[in-house]
């Protein structure tokens, strides 16, 4: 049994990942909340997404049902950041109990405590966009999605489960909000592998004065690096949970994107800058095994979030890449 903490008390699912690591950060700083990172450390480098941060415990998942039930009264909100994240994973058992499961439980906890809860969604939800990007959290608009591969698919059935249960009337947390993420890039992401950020991915590439690699276009309206994406800055992530957290009276699903898409030419482009480089891009075609399921176009409608009141500007692609790889990518210590 752990000793019962003093709240009010934070509980971030992900902590020491690269979302979940960032929202720590913002919440140790402003001495509101004692921040609980529940996650696995392992035995590589990822523990130092934490190292910065005053935090007060670190759960295992397997143990957060205990842990929150020990601390009812001290827990003020749960921010479920934690999930297999990978789209390329292939165990559709292991990312169901994870993604799916996992958030239904914690989703029924927290709706019978009557705690706040924050939640990422994704934007691979939206498969290949043909039913728009529209963050509409009816079950009926839900069920126009068809995603693309297992990661995106499990985002969806909780996405699903939570207009399910709001439809039935059944109790649900005073304060929710599902969080449909697009292309997030920023410190303490480098645990994440190949899921890395294409900036992160070709930065060091670039610091070499080597030319980089993007995909080739497969589709006759995209020219070669001309593929878009909805890129967002981890930073602007994590003030949009801080605003969500200061208006209880906020829930729904919302989009997190900027509302602008950009090319993959653009964020190379934009990492030659930051670097005082020559650009040099050189193309390869899409894989086959990938070619028939890529997206050639995201970008957040981010009008619902905007009508709820969030007013804040979002950084701007070149902005965002130049604080990164100046403030974090350049420097021996790189971790927020």
């Amino acid at each position: 049994m752990t000793a019962q903490l003093q709240g009010p008390l934070a509980v971030v699912t992900g902590g020491a990942g690269f979302i979940g690591s960032n929202l720590v950060a913002n919440l140790t700083k402003t001495g509101i909340w004692a921040v609980v990172v529940c996650d696995w450390l392992g035995d590589d480098d990822k523990w130092r997404n934490l190292a910065k941060h005053t935090i007060v415990h670190v759960v295992a998942p397997e143990d957060l049902l205990t842990f929150l039930d020990e601390n009812n009264s001290a827990v003020d909100v749960i921010i479920h950041m934690g999930a297999i994240s990978s789209t390329t994973e292939r165990d559709v058992d292991r990312i169901f109990r994870n993604n799916f499961i996992f958030s239904r439980d914690l989703w029924r906890w927290a709706s019978r405590h009557q705690k706040r809860f924050i939640y990422a969604s994704s934007a691979a939800t939206y498969g290949d966009g043909s039913a728009d990007f529209s963050d509409e959290g009816t079950i009926e608009a839900l069920n126009r999605l068809r995603p693309l591969n297992p990661y995106g698919w499990s985002k969806h059935l909780f996405d699903q489960f939570v207009a399910r249960e709001l439809d039935n009337g059944r109790d649900h947390p005073p304060q929710w909000a599902g969080l449909k993420f697009f292309n997030v890039y920023g410190a303490n992401e480098y645990h994440k592998g190949s899921m890395k950020s294409v900036v992160a991915q070709i930065f060091s590439k670039v610091a070499r004065g080597e030319p980089v690699t993007l995909f080739r276009s497969h589709h006759p309206d995209y020219q070669d690096g001309g593929q878009l994406r909805d890129f967002i800055y981890v930073r602007d992530c994590s003030q949009v949970v801080s605003w969500l957290l200061k208006n209880h009276h906020v829930s729904g699903l919302f989009n997190l994107g900027t509302g602008n898409a950009r090319s993959f030419a653009d964020l190379a482009k934009a990492v030659f800058a930051a670097l005082n480089r020559k650009v040099s891009i050189e193309y390869v075609d899409t894989p086959d095994e990938i070619r028939d399921r890529y997206q050639y176009y995201t970008q957040a409608d981010m009008s619902k979030i905007r009508s709820a009141g969030y007013a804040d500007d979002f950084t701007a692609l070149e902005d965002g890449i130049a604080d990164y790889v100046r403030g974090y990518l350049t420097q021996d210590d790189p971790y927020l």
